[in-house]
């Protein structure tokens, strides 16, 4: 299949395919006409000898294997046969004027560019030919019947001709856009599945970075709890109940959590209460189970805040106390949530042990950091041994 034919209708297809076999046709018809009425012919043998090499150089180039297909110079060569064999026809025979208007079939199939407007130019000459009668008619009529038939030929000539050219382009730049969409939506299915690929990866990714920090701060702390306060029932049994107590209920929060974890559904803490009561109730309970004093400032007019804004700073304050009690060795933790006009803030501070390297490797550390991080945050970690921790965490209000 040609170049041309690539995108064609199936009735455009069928077309092509008649105008391959028309010259053949129109051959025949002049031939038929010429030998019903010989005399219009000067020389009958000569007439049907050029005959049969028309009839050879249609069927071998044009009709069986069109060579304009492989290439535009094989094209003109062809087109200049047909209308040398047409003329020659013509001057013999006047009749095989219709087998000249097989030139205007193939004009723009076989030439380029302006090429295409001479060829029509010099078929409409061969055709007025044969309007005037051919050879004989010629002498008969005079160059001056012959230049005017010729001059009203290559004008209606030309102006169908510009028409079916720009006929022509039109349908050949659409066949072009349509080719290139074609392209463009293969293309576009192709990132569209690499795109969900991609999103179905990263979703599986952040649904297991979630568990995963859901986990820690919810069954992780929970267990690191309950085993704190079993150890002091063992080594305190005059308290023992106590104890017990807080260890069951730390078992049944956790629980709770978990389960709400795994819906994604808020925290319990901030079911029914605002960020600041939340927070002053986990920082409360923290500081009755670790035994160290903890101390809750809100600055600025507390305001309702995104879901997201609100879970992410009261699971950093759970993170950071549990930090504090597993680690820092605190005498005193201060918590300070500011809000301000377009960000609110979450300080919290300890006089404990602190560490050496300020940004920290540890899970909890790397968690709280992709949460506020998460929802365009900034968090920033203040460490120095013997002096203590300071951890903040910066999200827009509109985050």
């Amino acid at each position: 299949m040609s170049v041309a034919e690539i995108g064609e209708e199936p009735w455009e297809r069928r077309e092509r395919t008649l105008l391959r076999f028309a010259p053949l046709g129109l051959l025949a018809i002049a031939t038929g006409i010429t030998l019903l009425r010989p005399g219009f012919s000067l020389s009958l043998p000569a007439t049907l000898v050029l005959t049969g090499v028309a009839a050879g150089w249609v069927v071998a180039l044009g009709t069986l294997n069109p060579v304009w297909d492989k290439h535009k110079l094989l094209g003109a060569v062809y087109y200049a046969g047909l209308l040398a064999l047409a003329a020659a026809l013509t001057l013999l025979a006047p009749w095989y004027g219709i087998f000249a208007f097989s030139g205007y079939l193939r004009a723009f199939e076989c030439l380029n560019g302006i090429w295409r407007f001479v060829g029509t130019a010099v078929n409409a000459l061969v055709i007025a030919l044969s309007q005037v009668g051919g050879l004989v008619g010629l002498a008969y009529a005079g160059w001056a019947a012959y230049g005017v038939v010729a001059a009203m030929n290559i004008t209606l000539a030309g102006a169908f001709g510009y028409f079916g050219w720009r006929s022509i382009e039109r349908d050949r730049a659409r066949k072009q856009t349509l080719a290139e969409l074609a392209t463009a939506l293969e293309e576009n299915a192709g990132l569209h599945a690499q795109l969900l690929a991609q999103a179905r990866e990263a979703g599986v990714l952040d649904e297991r970075q979630r568990m995963a920090r859901e986990i820690h701060d919810t069954l992780a702390q929970g267990l690191t709890g309950i085993v704190t306060q079993l150890e002091a029932a063992a080594q305190n049994p005059d308290r023992w109940q106590r104890h017990v107590d807080t260890a069951e209920q730390l078992a049944r929060e956790s629980l709770s959590e978990a389960r709400r974890s795994v819906h994604a559904v808020r925290p319990e803490a901030l079911e029914n209460a605002r960020l600041p009561d939340a927070l002053a109730d986990v920082v409360r309970r923290w500081s009755e189970i670790n035994g160290v004093p903890a101390e809750v400032t809100t600055t600025g007019p507390a305001r309702p805040l995104h879901p997201d804004v609100e879970v992410t700073l009261l699971r950093t304050a759970q993170e950071a106390l549990a930090n504090v009690g597993k680690h820092a060795n605190a005498s005193r933790v201060g918590i300070t949530l500011s809000y301000m006009e377009d960000v609110v803030t979450l300080d919290v501070r300890d006089d404990g042990v602190g560490f050496k390297h300020a940004n920290g490797s540890g899970f909890g550390l790397t968690s709280m950091r992709q949460r506020v991080e998460g929802i365009a945050g900034r968090f920033e970690i203040e460490s120095e041994p013997g002096i203590g921790t300071a951890i903040s965490a910066a999200i827009p209000t509109e985050a």
